[in-house]
């Protein structure tokens, strides 16, 4: 058998990881790390996996779709009604790109320290 690698964590600077991580386990459900403070915050997910948000002084918001601070990655999430889910995740705190590139299929949205992050007719 092939060896392989297993992902085990995201994450994620911001400048505040509390603060992040609020919106992001109020969108996903996901239960915080019980290690959380505020230089590193964790939510985990039941398979192990943990998205980490890092405090980083100084921080610089992604500029997509202009690269003139680049998005480095950026999350996927699998939404069943693409309006819902954008409806929900404005009134927390998230921002909506003027950028669309295909708006009818999945969204391009940004969580509250600036990563772009999109919702997928799943």
């Amino acid at each position: 058998m092939p060896w392989r690698m297993k992902l085990s964590a995201i994450t994620l600077d911001c400048p505040d990881p509390l603060a992040l991580a609020a919106f992001y386990q109020q969108a996903t459900g996901l239960e915080p790390h019980p290690k959380s403070d505020a230089d590193f915050a964790g939510l985990n997910r039941e398979d192990g996996l943990l998205i980490g948000f890092q405090r980083v002084d100084n921080y610089r918001a992604p500029s997509w779709p202009d690269q003139a601070v680049p998005q480095q990655l950026h999350l996927c999430f699998d939404v069943a009604d693409l309006d819902e889910a954008e409806a929900r995740l404005l009134e927390l705190g998230a921002g909506k790109s003027d950028h669309q590139p295909h708006e009818d299929r999945w969204r391009v949205l940004t969580d509250p320290a600036g990563h772009p992050f999109c919702i997928v007719r799943g």
